[in-house]
């Protein structure tokens, strides 16, 4: 248990074990500075364990151009929030500008599954490449022991060392996102925050008079201006406004769309087409004709799905396990076979380029891309 002070006279009961092998006061631990509550909070329990403190902040993206609204990350008014608790916490803080390589890695990612009729998931591509990789090697640069994060995820010393497991608060899990860390990358992370909630968290921040205390939480994806997505494949890619038919399973044509990027499997509203019988919903997408396609239901269920490039961080495994399909959806039971997962009993709205997570109660086994499904059952026109 260690009392932090400072010279501002505030003061809070923080307890976090950065699990160094050596002692902390001789450590160094890199803290990785969004400029939110929870990797400032981050920031102040490495410096209250004694280690030397070190943050620092990727500018990712300008704020003004690529930013219309609160509560994003890395660029900024983030940075300055970053650089403000650093100075409150009488740490060094450094800014590294890779807006070029989040540009490419990331931004331009995002266009083109758009293009090819998938649904990205920009936070975990950022994770793998950019903010782990990246940041991995600055880290590793500045002699850090440890790189400390603010996620809300758990890492558990198992027998066969570092494991990844959800966070202890079931609302703030980020464990999803994180399934492509790597084992050499566990190694050298630490969550100090997986075992806390929210409200303990902003608590502390408040308790040592942190100007992000009440700071609104960042975004999924930070850099799309009030969530309008489209808006920004459009810009990167103005064939993704063109128009295209919508057209049902037997390839009646039912009416026209603005663009493809508009839609996502399983996705019901925006379809402007009336005098159905039954509500419809985006069942499939082709990108070379511009054909949304859609149907009942019934015909979003899937059984089975292909899964890609897989990080499997759950060494030998063969009981039963759990996967999770969407960032919001619960885990289901499932069967892998290290290449097609077989749901217990059918999903729906499973979309290729989404990620399957899969989990051995609270621990993440790993996951993967999912390239292509297999519907429950085939249902004609």
């Amino acid at each position: 248990m260690v009392l932090f002070a400072a010279s501002g006279g505030y003061g809070a009961t923080m307890d976090a074990d950065f699990q160094i092998d050596r002692p902390l006061a001789g450590a160094r631990i890199v803290v990785a500075m969004s400029g939110g509550v929870d990797s400032s909070v981050v920031a102040a329990l490495a410096a209250a364990s004694g280690a030397e403190t070190i943050g620092v902040t990727l500018q990712l993206y300008d704020h003004g151009e690529a930013v219309g609204r609160t509560g994003s990350c890395c660029a900024g008014q983030d940075i300055r929030d970053a650089r403000a608790v650093a100075d409150r916490l009488g740490i060094a803080h450094y800014v590294f500008d890779y807006a070029s390589r989040f540009q490419d890695s990331v931004i331009a990612d995002f266009a083109d599954e758009y293009m090819a009729g998938r649904t990205p998931i920009p936070c975990v591509r950022c994770n793998q490449g950019v903010k782990f990789t990246d940041l991995f090697g600055i880290a590793r640069d500045l002699g850090a022991d440890c790189l400390a994060t603010g996620h809300y995820v758990r890492r558990v010393v198992g027998r066969d060392g570092p494991e990844l497991h959800r966070a202890a608060d079931p609302a703030r899990d980020q464990s999803y996102f994180l399934f492509a860390t790597t084992r050499d990358q566990l190694a050298y992370l630490r969550f100090p925050l997986g075992g806390m909630p929210k409200a303990e968290v902003r608590a502390l921040a408040a308790g040592l008079e942190l100007g992000v205390a009440a700071k609104p939480d960042s975004q999924d994806i930070c850099f799309v201006p009030d969530g309008d997505y489209a808006a920004v494949v459009r810009k990167l890619r103005p064939e993704a406004g063109e128009a295209g038919e919508i057209v049902d399973l037997g390839g009646r044509v039912l009416g026209m769309h603005r663009g493809m990027v508009n839609f996502t499997v399983g996705q019901r509203r925006g379809l402007e087409i009336g005098g159905q019988a039954e509500p419809l919903y985006v069942v499939g997408i082709e990108p070379a004709s511009r054909r949304v396609i859609v149907g009942p239901r019934a015909a979003l269920a899937v059984r089975a799905a292909r899964i890609d490039d897989l990080n499997w961080l759950g060494g030998d495994h063969d009981g039963p396990l759990t996967a999770k399909i969407r960032s919001m959806a619960r885990p289901v039971p499932a069967r892998f076979d290290g290449r097609m997962l077989t749901f217990d009993t059918p999903e729906y709205g499973v979309a290729p380029g989404q990620a399957a997570v899969f989990y051995a109660g609270d621990r993440v086994l790993g996951g993967g891309w999912i390239e292509e499904t297999v519907a429950a059952e085939r249902i004609a026109a």
